[in-house]
């Protein structure tokens, strides 16, 4: 090596900051663009820490936990009945039905994955056409139509959301870890 050359460097490239710190979306209102950098949040982190599984991994429930593929499988459902909600409309009998199964063993991940990037998409458009209505106005829940608002739909699908990534995202760690 020439000594007058500088000596080479070896670059680590640090990870991206999250969603919410990343400066996008500006053009949206602070709560809907809240629950959009959640949903792109949990997509990154469900796809780095649960998409290495096998599909045996993903159905498996190590020390009783509830499976990775039930946590992915309720992230897209029940993104999907809180928005119907937030829309002020009522579940239909399909979204019904896809709640009984959630929990099914025997799920592939190409499967659980597409069902899941569909949601999250979907959801996304959703959100965002939500981002126009007012955040006070009446909603209900349930058969038992409990009241919240459209605001409080939209925080609770963000930390809902989060909730069950988090799970997903530890119970994926622990096959992880036995592989190394």
């Amino acid at each position: 090596m020439n000594s007058n050359q500088p000596a080479e460097t070896t670059r680590v490239s640090s990870p991206p900051p999250e969603p919410w710190l990343r400066g996008t979306l500006t053009e949206i209102a602070a709560v809907p663009r809240a629950v959009l950098h959640a949903l792109e949040l949990a997509d990154e982190d469900l796809q780095k820490w649960c998409a290495p599984l096998t599909d045996a991994e993903l159905n498996a429930r190590p020390g009783a936990l509830p499976p990775v593929a039930f946590h992915l499988r309720h992230i897209a459902r029940s993104v999907d009945r809180l928005l119907t909600y937030a829309e002020g409309r009522a579940l239909t009998p399909e979204q019904l039905a896809s709640l009984q199964n959630e929990g099914q063993p025997g799920a592939t991940g190409d499967a659980l994955f597409a069902e899941l990037t569909s949601s999250l998409t979907q959801s996304g458009e959703r959100v965002r056409a939500l981002s126009a209505v007012d955040l006070e106005q009446s909603r209900t829940v349930g058969k038992k139509r409990l009241p919240t608002t459209v605001g409080g739909l939209l925080v609770h699908i963000a930390e809902h959301t989060q909730r069950h990534v988090g799970q997903a995202v530890t119970t994926a760690k622990i096959f992880l870890a036995k592989r190394a």
